[in-house]
């Protein structure tokens, strides 16, 4: 039994095994028991994860699929959560338990993944896996350039992100029109921001949602004060600031607010 790719989930099967091995190998695996991986069509990442001495859960909302799994790989049968991801609550199976997160990314939703994994960021350690390769190296960008962005700073906020390496389309059926790229999360000892997290969020969208303009004009929905619009980082465009900078941003303003 073979399945076809249902486009409208944005299925692309990955058949090169060395490479579904090489990103089994992304996470480490330490410091943690349990593994989910998203979306793992007929298997051919899971079949490495299940070699590692971790408890190996998919989640599958392809109902072809998960029959495959369920009749391929006898041992992961009642690991294998028939489900959205974006829509099921993951503490049913995990109970608030420490979790790592890999996989082969539908491109039409991986960028929700992401902002998935920084809610549960306190239970997710590790998370790495394959996305459209533009995506992956903008969550990998550093500031001063043009790809830096939202997913940058909010997943920086809180992981070191690694860009691995790129992947061709030629791997896969059927082939993408784009390259792949793998990268690699990694939780930072910290698990809070030195701000309103909250706020911090909020500051990091509504400035890059505006991103040509200086920070004076992109903020002026949080209504901040004269004084503090004078201050020289208001100057700046929103792709100019580091992490740390958006940190410092949120708390003044934060302090304006609550003047």
């Amino acid at each position: 039994m073979t399945i076809k790719a249902k486009k409208h989930l944005g299925q692309h099967f990955l058949t090169d095994e060395a490479i579904a091995e090489r990103i089994a190998n992304t996470l480490s695996f330490e410091g943690y028991q349990n593994v989910l991986e998203i979306g793992p069509g007929m298997g051919v990442l899971t079949k490495y994860l299940l070699k590692k001495r971790t408890k190996t859960y998919v989640v599958e909302i392809d109902t072809d699929a998960v029959e495959y799994l369920k009749a391929n790989y006898l041992n992961l049968s009642e690991r294998i959560i028939e489900e959205d991801v974006l829509k099921y609550d993951l503490n049913k199976v995990f109970k608030g338990e420490t979790f790592a997160i890999i996989g082969n990314y539908p491109y039409n939703i991986s960028s929700q993944i992401v902002f998935k994994t920084l809610e549960m960021r306190h239970q997710i350690p590790e998370f790495s896996g394959m996305f459209q390769k533009e995506v992956a190296q903008r969550i990998c960008e550093k500031e001063g350039n043009k790809t830096y962005g939202i997913l940058s700073v909010l997943v920086q906020a809180f992981y070191d992100a690694e860009y691995l390496f790129t992947v061709p389309p030629t791997v896969f059926n059927p082939p993408p029109k784009v390259d792949s790229g793998v990268l690699r999360l990694t939780r930072k000892p910290h698990t809070k921001l030195d701000c309103n997290e909250i706020l911090f969020f909020r500051v990091v969208k509504t400035a890059f949602q505006q991103r040509r303009k200086t920070l004076r004009n992109s903020l002026k929905t949080f209504n901040l004060s004269n004084k503090l619009r004078e201050d020289v980082i208001f100057g700046k465009r929103p792709e100019q600031l580091s992490v740390l900078e958006f940190i410092k941003l949120t708390t003044l303003i934060e302090a304006d607010i609550n003047y």
